[in-house]
């Protein structure tokens, strides 16, 4: 079978920390809830691990950020853009995501996945900022209301997230390869799930950043530059 390369090593790696990090706020975040905040689902204090996966998560995010500034740049950007068929490529995922048969996109991300990169970035960003302001400014309750719903928020975008990379959908059969096993994704998941990016691929130039989702290391047509 005949393979690509989509995401680097460094966003690979990236990526596992962010989904382990995000496993373990989100059990203990819930847990919070609906253990009317007593904070025993671990055995230790809760809040503690909380507290700490939290301060890790911003502290490698912001390292990996400003360490791979351009990919970080690219991975905005490219999340930021639009093509006229975006509205038809959305209209017709439901059935795609069935049938593996997905209209045409130019981008290194297909519509559905800018969505969701904007704003898993917009609320993780705010979970953050909130998260450090209860730590350092415990006096502003506002913020814990901020954190508690900004979760509801992102946990069934985070869940739809791992449905389809986890490539459980038959349309998107194939895909975990592209973060998984080297990163090296089937040339045909690829044509079905990103034919303009495959196309640049092809053509010698570099498709641009991987990694969602966090920012990713660009891939040239031999192989992973992160």
């Amino acid at each position: 079978m005949d393979y690509v390369q989509r995401y680097g090593r460094a966003a690979r790696w990236f990526h596992v920390f962010v989904y382990l990090a995000m496993l373990v706020l989100l059990s203990t975040g819930w847990w919070f809830i609906l253990d009317n905040y007593q904070g025993h689902l671990l055995g230790l204090p809760d809040d503690d691990i909380h507290q700490w996966t939290g301060l890790l998560f911003v502290l490698v995010t912001l390292g990996y950020a400003v360490g791979r500034v351009r990919a970080a740049r690219a991975f905005v950007r490219e999340s930021l853009e639009r093509e006229p068929g975006d509205a038809r490529w959305l209209a017709a995922w439901p059935r795609a995501a069935f049938t593996g048969r997905f209209p045409r996109h130019e981008g290194h991300y297909d519509p559905g996945q800018r969505l969701a990169n904007l704003v898993m970035l917009a609320t993780l960003a705010v979970m953050a900022l909130s998260g450090l302001g209860m730590l350092y400014l415990p006096s502003l309750l506002l913020l814990a209301d901020l954190h508690r719903w900004t979760t509801f928020l992102l946990t069934p975008v985070l869940a739809g997230h791992v449905l389809v990379a986890a490539g459980l959908l038959p349309g998107y059969r194939g895909v975990w390869r592209s973060m998984h096993l080297g990163g090296r994704l089937p040339r045909s998941v690829a044509a079905r799930i990103w034919p303009g990016w495959l196309a640049r691929q092809d053509s010698g130039r570099s498709p641009g950043p991987g990694g969602p989702p966090g920012p990713g290391g660009s891939v040239g047509p031999t192989g992973p530059a992160g």
